[in-house]
């Protein structure tokens, strides 16, 4: 489990030779192990064009890729966690929430907003991995609630992009609680007529999976991403039983009806614009 995350799963990534690899260069293709500066990865999307792998993306170069130009309005950005436990490992909370801040320039884990994707309005949750791993904690449960309430409020559709490793266990039960507290915003979100686009990058699990990031109307996933509550080694320690080599990932959550489609991060955008014409007539 990472001192830094301490999520409530361990993440754990089943791509071709990610683990045998060793500690490489971020922009070194974990898949083929291609080298890419930094615009090369930028102008195809952060995904490798020799084996198609993903790249991690930051919350703000999602919103980029996704977003018309010049539309995304930032909501809620003020909202900082609290250290409710005076919660204290190797560090204390309150450093590493410090340390993430800097490091990433978010005040937390999801960055909320108003947005238009090719001129169709919509409110947008993008979770950013790097972050803490991308925990979800009583600010990630505030800011999506506020989301699916703003959204409701202006009659279009919610788009979330979920990238997580759980829920934040330096907020004890307290994280725990945004399970439900996103659970009954997206209720409150349907009941306004309005719906939930939900896109499950690599990672998602643990809490947000087990919570609103399943709770889409229609639920999309980037290849390859890992989709599971717990990770491939935990689930496979503790059945005692050798899993399968796609355990937890896209392809085999599609396969068993988890997912309505697996969406290349190039056709991400135009597959949400479509998506959104469809659900903002409704």
């Amino acid at each position: 489990m990472s001192g830094q995350g301490r999520v409530d799963v361990e993440v754990e990534s089943k791509r071709p030779d990610e683990s045998s690899r060793g500690k490489a260069h971020a922009n070194t293709c974990p898949g083929c192990g291609s080298h890419y500066r930094d615009e090369e990865l930028a102008q195809t999307l952060r995904v490798c064009p020799q084996c198609a792998h993903h790249f991690p993306v930051t919350a703000r170069d999602r919103v980029d890729q996704l977003v018309d130009p010049g539309s995304f309005v930032e909501e809620d950005s003020e909202l900082r966690s609290a250290d409710p436990l005076g919660f204290f490992d190797l560090r204390p909370y309150t450093e590493r929430l410090a340390e993430a801040e800097v490091a990433t320039g978010l005040g937390d884990a999801v960055v909320c907003g108003a947005a238009a994707i090719e001129d169709e309005g919509c409110r947008l949750a993008v979770m950013d991995f790097a972050f803490m791993g991308g925990s979800m904690g009583s600010v990630v449960g505030e800011k999506f609630a506020r989301a699916c309430e703003s959204a409701a409020a202006a009659g279009v559709p919610l788009v979330s992009v979920a990238a997580s490793g759980g829920a934040r266990m330096q907020e004890g039960i307290l994280a725990l609680m945004q399970l439900p507290k996103t659970v009954c915003a997206i209720e409150e979100l349907h009941e306004s007529g309005s719906a939930l686009l939900s896109v499950l990058t690599h990672p998602t699990t643990g809490g947000v999976l087990a919570s609103y990031a399943s709770l889409g109307d229609v639920v999309l996933a980037e290849p390859g991403a890992l989709m599971s509550f717990a990770g491939p080694r935990v689930v496979a320690q503790t059945t005692r039983e050798k899993l399968p080599d796609d355990f937890g990932l896209a392809e085999s959550n599609y396969r068993f009806g988890h997912l309505d489609a697996i969406v290349p991060r190039g056709e991400l955008r135009p597959t949400l614009a479509r998506l959104l014409r469809l659900f903002g007539k409704a």
